[in-house]
């Protein structure tokens, strides 16, 4: 899986990313840069500056992988979206499977 999670900055992150390679939820996270999102909140559209997590994982850990982004995150309501890896580099994927929790 390839989860997407915004955060308010790089530092946050950065916690959010240790803590989950650290738990083996995840094999890899890449952070973006600062970025601009819009949004709808509260009944009206709203602004963030904000930091981009690309997180890569196994479908199986998903669930856990939320618990522990809840459970840090400062949003009242975290973006967490998981998208399918559908096909990549064998060696890759079976990294990713090697680096994340053994028989999760």
């Amino acid at each position: 899986m390839l989860v997407l999670i915004t955060c308010p900055s790089k530092e946050v992150a950065e916690e959010i990313a240790r803590a989950l390679l650290k738990e083996r939820l995840a094999a890899c996270v890449n952070i973006t840069g600062s970025l601009l999102s819009l949004f709808w909140w509260k009944g009206r559209i709203d602004q963030a500056e904000e930091a981009l997590m690309l997180v890569k994982t196994r479908a199986s850990l998903l669930e856990q992988l939320i618990a522990k982004v809840r459970e840090l995150h400062p949003y009242e309501v975290p973006e967490v979206i998981a998208l399918p890896i559908t096909s990549g580099s064998e060696a890759y994927l079976a990294w990713l499977g090697e680096e994340t929790r053994s028989g999760a």
